[in-house]
């Protein structure tokens, strides 16, 4: 359980009092005003608007198809649902690559239209400018490195990154390129748990890992694979916490019975 239970609302101060205290981060992803209001009830740290919705909530095979108004839409019903967690919305592909002024002006709609509380970017290097003009503007940037599933055409593949020296050293210096530029944490995906280590160890700032190993300095799951809404997706990281496809399933599988067997509703259950 979080001792900063008891904290109004989680902020990047105390996010980054929580890394140098050593006390680890929980992170969720969340969609939706209801889930949000149970995750922040439960003492969330941190909710990420993940573009992963566009898999999870509307059936895509990438992240590549949702679109900075559906970003927005997610954004907002999860800000409405929340007291105490911290908000970040991804930006979606096709949002920033183009340029940083394209970057800044889709973060913008981003604050404006959901009011969150900062923004999440894939990339290193290549995406510095953006996350520098953002920051500028006095958002809150998180960095993400490791397997950028936004870039999954140009890997080809959801294998683990960074196993190779080259890619290792590469996402070293991105990581220290995205904490100079002034990022506040940046999420490792999908990388060795040792080199998540070193890079853990060579911040200032916090990495929240997903399949990154415990080395890191919080933890990030899939809404619908940690309660087991989705029964297909079981890669090594996952830990499932419920079994909710069978669940619901057996439910409404009871419903449409006492449907059918015209129990529901009964004399109690009417007016």
């Amino acid at each position: 359980m979080s001792t900063h239970k008891e904290v109004k609302r989680i902020t990047t101060h105390i996010l980054q009092k929580m890394k140098t205290d050593g006390e680890k981060i929980s992170m969720i992803t969340a969609y939706d005003y209801s889930m949000a209001r149970i995750f922040d009830d439960a003492g969330m740290d941190i909710l990420l608007v993940g573009d992963s919705a566009s898999n999870v909530m509307a059936g895509h095979e990438t992240t590549l198809p949702i679109t900075l108004d559906q970003m927005i839409y997610h954004g907002a019903s999860v800000v409405r649902g929340i007291k105490r967690s911290f908000v970040v919305v991804d930006l979606p592909f096709g949002s920033y690559q183009g340029n940083s002024k394209e970057a800044l002006a889709s973060t913008v709609r981003i604050m404006k239209e959901t009011s969150a509380h900062g923004v999440k970017i894939e990339g290193g290097e290549e995406v510095l400018e953006s996350v520098k003009r953002i920051i500028s503007a006095g958002v809150p940037v998180m960095g993400h490195l490791g397997l950028t599933p936004q870039s999954i055409n140009k890997f080809g593949t959801y294998t683990v990154r960074a196993t190779e020296e080259a890619e290792a050293n590469k996402l070293l210096r991105d990581a220290k390129l995205l904490e100079e530029a002034g990022c506040f944490a940046i999420v490792l995906e999908k990388i060795p748990a040792l080199l998540a280590k070193q890079v853990a160890e060579s911040l200032t700032i916090p990495t929240i890992g997903i399949g990154a190993g415990k080395y890191v300095d919080g933890q990030v799951l899939v809404m619908h694979d940690l309660l087991g809404i989705n029964k297909d997706f079981k890669p090594r990281f996952l830990r499932r916490y419920l079994n909710l496809y069978d669940e619901i399933y057996k439910a409404s599988q009871q419903y449409i019975h006492d449907v059918k067997a015209k129990d529901f509703p009964n004399d109690s259950e009417q007016y």
